[in-house]
C-alpha cells in the first residue's frame, strides 16, 4: 500500500501540521505503508504535474494549516490541477484524507471544502482530523493527543485496506455532468507531459521566441509568385519528404489563408501524421499562403 501525503502549508517551524504529519507518517511505516510527501511550498512550479503522482497511491493525505482564513492557496492550486489533469478514473477510485489544523479560527470550514472538493472530482474521503491548535507544545507535551493522531492513521489504514464504501453524495452527480474528458489531438499522457512544459517557464518562454523567429523567417522569404494546387496534394508531399528524427516530439498547425483550411502534423519519432482539421496545443502555429506551403 502507497500514501501519499500532498502538504500545502508553508514549512514554517512550529506549523502544528507537520507534527501531525511526522505522527502519521511513523505509524503509517509501521503497517508497512510507504509513504511519499510532497510539500507543495516548494513544488510550486510543478503544481500542474503532481496529479500524476495518484497514479501510484492508494490514498492522499491533503493536510495544510489554517493560519487566517481557509486552507491555503497551494492545497488549492493542487486541486485545481486535479480538476485539469488529473485522470478521474484513478481518483474515483482513491481515499482522501483530510489534516487540517488551525493557529486562528475555522479548521472544520476548511476541512469541509477539501471534502466537498475531493467529492466533485469523484473520489471518496475517509476519516481525517482537525484541531486548533495555536502553539505546536500542545501537541507535544500531551500524550492524549499523539493517541488521537495515531488512531486517525490507523483508521486511514483501514479504510483503504478494507475498501470501506461510502454512500454515493450529489457532489458527484453534478461531477459526471460537468467534468467531461477533453477529446482532441492530444491523449491523457501527452496533455500531462505538456503541462510539466507549461509548469516551465524557461521552456514557454523560448518557444515563443523560436515562433517569432520562424515567422519572421517565412515572411522574410515570401515571394511574389503563387501556386496552385489542392490541400491533399500538399499534404501527400509532406508526408513524402519527411525526413525521421530520434526523440522528436512536435505539433504543427499551418492555415493556409488562402484555401480558409488547417492542415494539422504531428510527429513522433519516425512517425507523421498529416491531416486536414485543427490541432490541440500545437507547439507551433503558422498563418501562411498557399504559395509558402507550396515552397516548404
Amino acid at each position: 500500500m502507497k500514501i501519499n501525503i500532498y502538504y500545502g502549508g508553508r514549512g514554517v517551524i512550529g506549523d502544528p501540521t507537520l507534527y501531525v504529519l511526522k505522527k502519521m507518517t511513523t505509524v503509517f511505516e509501521e503497517l508497512n505503508v510507504t509513504v511519499e510527501r510532497f510539500d507543495l511550498y516548494d513544488q510550486k512550479n510543478i503544481i500542474a504535474t503532481l496529479p500524476q503522482t495518484i497514479k501510484e497511491a492508494d490514498a492522499i493525505v491533503l493536510a495544510s494549516t489554517v493560519e487566517w482564513h481557509g486552507a491555503g492557496g497551494y492545497i488549492y492550486s493542487f486541486l485545481d490541477a486535479c480538476w485539469l489533469y488529473g485522470d478521474k478514473d484513478k481518483i474515483q477510485n482513491t481515499y482522501m484524507a483530510p489534516v487540517i489544523m488551525s493557529t486562528t479560527y475555522g479548521e472544520k470550514e476548511a476541512q469541509l471544502d477539501l471534502i466537498k472538493a475531493w467529492a466533485t472530482l469523484g473520489g471518496a474521503a475517509a476519516e481525517g482530523i482537525t484541531g486548533y491548535i495555536p502553539d505546536v507544545a500542545a501537541l507535544e507535551n500531551n500524550s492524549g493527543y499523539d493517541e488521537l493522531i495515531e488512531k486517525c492513521a490507523e483508521n486511514i489504514y483501514r479504510a483503504v485496506s478494507q475498501k470501506w464504501t461510502t454512500l454515493p453524495v450529489s457532489n458527484r452527480v453534478i461531477s459526471q455532468k460537468i467534468n467531461k474528458t477533453k477529446t482532441g489531438f492530444l491523449t491523457q499522457q501527452e496533455t500531462e507531459q505538456l503541462s510539466e512544459y507549461i509548469s516551465n517557464e524557461k521552456f514557454v518562454t523560448q518557444q515563443k521566441a523560436d515562433i517569432k523567429e520562424l515567422a519572421s523567417m517565412f515572411k522574410g522569404r515570401m515571394k511574389t509568385e503563387t501556386a496552385s494546387g489542392d490541400l491533399q496534394r500538399y499534404m501527400d508531399a509532406l508526408k513524402e519528404r519527411f525526413s525521421p528524427m530520434a526523440d522528436l516530439h512536435i505539433r504543427f498547425k499551418f492555415f493556409v489563408k488562402d484555401m480558409d483550411k488547417n492542415i494539422a502534423i504531428r510527429v513522433e519519432n519516425a512517425d507523421i501524421t498529416v491531416k486536414e482539421g485543427d490541432v490541440s496545443y500545437p507547439d507551433v502555429t503558422l498563418t501562411i499562403p498557399e504559395k509558402t506551403i507550396l515552397r516548404i
